[in-house]
């Protein structure tokens, strides 16, 4: 019997995000900057007829059914592009919470994409495949192939991979869910209306925290508005020793601290643990 394909579907962190506008169309620009972190969920595919999903884990109850998952959505995109595309039962392991702004489920779509590709010989280029990633959600192309690049548009228009250093990071999400939809209405831009000097700092390798000082999260200011948990998620990490930058990622309601090594970091990750035991707290790295 063949051995099952696996990967790992990473959180997708925003470390900086800035709202260019609003389009006509009513869909908002943005220019991010995006790194995956060593944490996230498992996927694991075992070729047969059909098309099925299991999971399991720790936030699996908040993963949502077949009828509205992503790994299933991508999977049927694929295969109306590919004909004969071989498919099969997906495993998958939900660790990451949901609507928190790391692209959890668009992490998850990708990666079922990159097995099926695997599993039928498809290169990540593919026209199909990129196809399905971007009708599947705005955020599971730069998910396909998880680098650290810049982003922009509405998630369609990707940057050359980076190669970023190694930034040590607290995640920290209240296990409040954060839907996006009200956080770009809290924002309150009008169709076709521009914001001025958003664009985004230069990135340099040398002084990235600099970079990402000067940056920010546009979505911040409205995501506090609708849930405080947010900001109080946000003052303890700054309250941590050795917290360089704290930030909200994507949408939110997850936020993140960078910090100087991985001892560091579990130390604040502990001390965080520790003041609010039914949050999700995960000391990890980004790239």
């Amino acid at each position: 019997m063949p051995q099952p394909l696996a990967t790992r579907a990473p959180a997708k962190i925003n470390l900086t995000l800035h709202v260019l506008g609003r389009r006509a169309d009513g869909y908002h620009e943005l220019e991010s900057l995006v790194a995956f972190a060593g944490t996230g969920d498992d996927l694991r595919l075992e070729s047969g007829t059909g098309l099925a999903l299991q999971v399991s884990g720790p936030t699996a109850p908040l993963a949502g059914g077949d009828a509205d998952n992503l790994v299933l959505k991508a999977a049927r995109l694929l295969a109306d592009r590919v004909e004969g595309l071989q498919l099969g039962t997906f495993h998958l392991t939900k660790r990451l919470p949901v609507a928190a702004g790391i692209g959890g489920g668009s992490s998850d779509a990708a990666a079922a994409l990159r097995l099926l590709a695997r599993l039928n010989g498809l290169p990540l280029s593919h026209p199909a495949l990129r196809e399905a990633a971007r009708l599947t959600g705005a955020d599971v192309p730069v998910c396909l192939e998880p680098r650290a690049r810049m982003m922009r548009g509405v998630g369609e228009d990707l940057g050359e991979p980076l190669n970023l250093p190694r930034l040590f990071a607290v995640l920290v999400n209240p296990r409040v869910p954060v839907e996006t939809p009200a956080v770009f209405k809290a924002l309150g831009l009008r169709p076709g209306q521009r914001l001025t000097e958003a664009r985004h700092p230069g990135i340099e390798r040398s002084s990235l925290l600099d970079a990402l000082k000067a940056a920010r999260n546009d979505l911040e200011p409205p995501a506090l508005q609708l849930q405080p948990l947010i900001g109080e998620a946000l003052a303890l990490l700054r309250e941590t020793s050795g917290c360089r930058l704290a930030r909200m990622s994507g949408s939110g309601a997850t936020v993140f601290g960078l910090y100087d090594d991985c001892e560091t970091a579990a130390e604040a990750a502990k001390t965080i643990k520790h003041a609010r035991q039914d949050w999700w707290v995960k000391a990890t790295s980004l790239r």
